[in-house]
């Protein structure tokens, strides 16, 4: 049988407290709770604030695990603000996603008005220019958060452009972005991308769906090499992030990923992305996967 191990493995999507919403771990105890399983590393991530400042001040108290901040370009910071963003990537963010909950897509499929344009008239807005070529600068890892597949494309397209080279399509599978495995190929095919398979997603009444079956088929059909396994885990409603992460690696291994795929996905591919040194097999923090005879 197939043992899951953590050691070594870094989520670039988790939320955790403080936030507006109630988290399952606060910052400090995620880092403890990711050194208690062996974990490498962790993104924060916030629907509202930069978490930057507060990932550099958990890991001055647990350097064993390093923590990483990000910023999301939602309303509370301006929406595209290339002024809010310089700032993130100059105290160090390594992630900036587009806007989430504020995006027009997520409002309009959420039954609510407004929201943060990011492409008008098939093209991007001139400040998402300005965010692009600081991303490049800084190279930083571009997220496209809460966008409609069809606005990925374009954004993803100026983004090359502009010099951006880490480029994540944040879970093609939310029901927001509905991003087919036809257009994941596409978009892989054409740019280059990654695409970051997610544990569960929200449905509504605070309920929430496994992802793991349509990850598996996902991975199949457009292949590990352009997937991330994250998370996106902090919420009450589902399992601790530790036994998500446990969860999730433990349905791919069982459903025939083999280890050389999940290692890539959980750890070789996300350290590339934050400028982590790349463990290999042999190495101390290489397989997810032990296989035990009983």
């Amino acid at each position: 049988m197939n043992k899951i191990n953590l050691t070594g493995v870094i989520d670039m999507h988790v939320h955790s407290a403080p936030d507006i919403r109630k988290r399952s771990l606060n910052d400090i105890q995620l880092s403890e709770e990711a050194e208690r399983v062996g974990a490498r590393a962790i993104v924060i991530k916030s629907h509202l604030v930069p978490t930057m400042d507060r990932a550099w001040l958990v890991n001055q108290m647990n350097p064993a695990v390093t923590m990483f901040g990000s910023i999301t370009l939602n309303e509370s910071v301006g929406g595209i603000n290339p002024y809010a963003v310089e700032t993130a990537l100059n105290l160090g963010a390594k992630v900036v996603w587009m806007p989430t909950v504020s995006s027009t897509k997520h409002r309009e499929l959420t039954g609510q008005s407004g929201g943060i344009e990011t492409v008008k008239g098939g093209k991007v807005i001139p400040p998402l220019v300005d965010v692009l070529k600081l991303i490049a600068e800084k190279n930083a890892v571009l997220a496209t958060g809460h966008l409609s597949s069809e606005e990925i494309f374009v954004v993803v397209e100026e983004a090359r452009k502009q010099g951006v080279e880490k480029i994540v399509v944040t879970h093609p599978e939310f029901f927001v972005v509905n991003m087919s495995i036809q257009e994941q190929k596409r978009i892989v095919a054409d740019y280059q991308v990654y695409l970051e398979r997610c544990y569960a997603q929200p449905i509504g009444g605070g309920k929430y769906k496994s992802n793991l079956a349509d990850n598996l088929r996902a991975i199949e059909e457009v292949g590990y090499e352009s997937t991330i396994v994250s998370t996106d885990g902090g919420q009450v409603e589902n399992p601790i992030w530790s036994q998500a992460l446990t969860e999730y690696i433990q349905y791919l291994a069982d459903h025939g990923v083999p280890n050389h795929a999940l290692d890539m996905m959980t750890k070789e591919t996300p350290a590339k992305l934050l400028d982590l040194e790349i463990f290999k097999e042999g190495d101390l923090k290489s397989s997810c996967v032990e296989s035990i005879l009983k």
